[in-house]
């Protein structure tokens, strides 16, 4: 065996990590193992199926018992693909109010104010 990143083979035993026998290089101090694990996660294939699901529909935890992958992995994937989108699009801004004259009337005839102008109390 040998150091990934320096070629080395002055390599010595270091401990285990995962099972796995580790190993230190002795020219970089790099530790490695052996033969690493393939990396572990989901395809693009079962992540593109989950996001589709999740688009049409139906909730995470509806989809982690459909597929089998965690509900909050599915929310992570959601979340991903969110601040990837462009930014939504501004409406038009609202229109100046210009009608308040309108409600003037409504406002000056309430009925505390009549009573309190005929001079009655509250």
């Amino acid at each position: 065996m040998e150091c990934p990143d320096g070629q080395s083979i002055h390599l010595r035993k270091n401990g285990q990590r995962r099972g796995k026998q580790n190993h230190l290089c002795l020219e970089c101090g790099r530790q490695c193992v052996e033969n690493p694990s393939v990396e572990r996660g989901y395809s693009d294939d079962i992540r593109q199926l989950c996001l589709r699901i999740y688009v049409n529909g139906m909730g995470s935890r509806g989809i982690e018992r459909v597929t089998g992958v965690h509900h909050t992995t599915v929310m992570n994937w959601v979340k991903q693909v969110g601040e990837q989108l462009p930014d939504a699009h501004s409406p038009d801004p609202s229109p100046e109010v210009s009608g308040l004259d309108e409600l003037e009337p409504f406002v000056g005839s309430k009925k505390q104010d009549l009573d309190l102008d005929r001079g009655g109390s509250l």
